[in-house]
């Protein structure tokens, strides 16, 4: 046992074990050094956006970030972006990832994929256009034609010639539709209005298929319901016919001398004498 201690004290065992202790130490070290160097620990970047970016400008914009990307998704279709557009991205942008991370992107592709155009015939101008939305179709020209179902569906075209509902065509393809004009071809003479109150004047309207335009109340009007009719237009006297679904304008007055001085038996005469 003593030996043994004399032994640890002496200087050749002190020296080896120093020796010892430096190899280590460098071994350690050394080793360190590789791992930090592999993993590049501590070495971060912040992920950049590239949404919106084309696909063809991404690989030199990442080497120059120490990056890579990987297409992960290229199904996508978008009317509002270019094909090849970066619309997502894995890792989220400003996020801390270490060089050479891989970045994972969704594209959008480039030919359209195919749908069906579905029934507008006969919806109104609105509801055509959400539909036409909600199947990425594009609402084109608006072609009016004579018809008493204002702004309804009558036809839809693509390059001028008529689709039906059923028919195939690229999504974000551009539908011309072909509308009512709320009038229709046939003609109807105006309506005598004069010395009618409101409603009696509005039944008499709608009774010839046409619609109440402006309705001008004078000064005398202290209630409507009471007011009559001293001018309109287009006036009886006119001659002239219009087309179902147009509108007639009438003024209206409580004051019978406002009346009188409008009395279409009175202007007639007058326009007789003058004759």
């Amino acid at each position: 046992m003593k030996k043994f201690f004399d032994f640890i004290k002496s200087r050749i065992f002190l020296v080896n074990l120093l020796l010892a202790g430096a190899v280590m130490l460098l071994a350690f070290g050394f080793t360190y050094k590789w791992l930090n160097s592999y993993t590049r620990h501590g070495s971060s970047v912040s992920v950049p956006d590239l949404r919106g970016m084309q696909i063809a400008k991404i690989d030199d914009f990442l080497k120059f970030k120490n990056l890579r990307y990987k297409i992960a998704d290229s199904t996508v279709f978008d009317l509002e972006k270019p094909p090849g557009t970066v619309i997502e991205q894995d890792p989220q942008p400003n996020e801390k990832v270490k060089e050479d991370r891989t970045i994972y992107l969704t594209i959008t592709k480039s030919i359209a994929p195919d749908v069906k155009i579905p029934d507008l015939l006969d919806n109104s101008l609105r509801q055509a256009e959400a539909i036409l939305k909600s199947y990425g179709l594009v609402l084109g020209e608006l072609i009016y034609k004579p018809d008493l179902a204002k702004n309804a569906v009558l036809e839809m075209q693509v390059n001028g010639r008529a689709v039906h509902k059923g028919d195939a065509v690229s999504k974000g393809t551009v539908i011309d539709l072909v509308l009512g004009d709320g009038f229709g071809n046939t003609k109807v003479q105006v309506p005598q209005l004069y010395g009618l109150t409101l409603d009696e004047a509005m039944f008499v309207i709608n009774a010839s298929a046409l619609n109440i335009g402006s309705m001008v109340f004078d000064a005398n009007v202290k209630d409507s319901s009471n007011a009559k009719v001293y001018r309109q237009f287009p006036a009886v006297n006119s001659g002239i016919e219009i087309s179902q679904g147009e509108s007639v304008d009438i003024f209206l007055t409580q004051s019978e001398s406002v009346l009188k001085l409008h009395d279409p038996a009175i202007t007639s005469d007058d326009d007789n004498d003058d004759e």
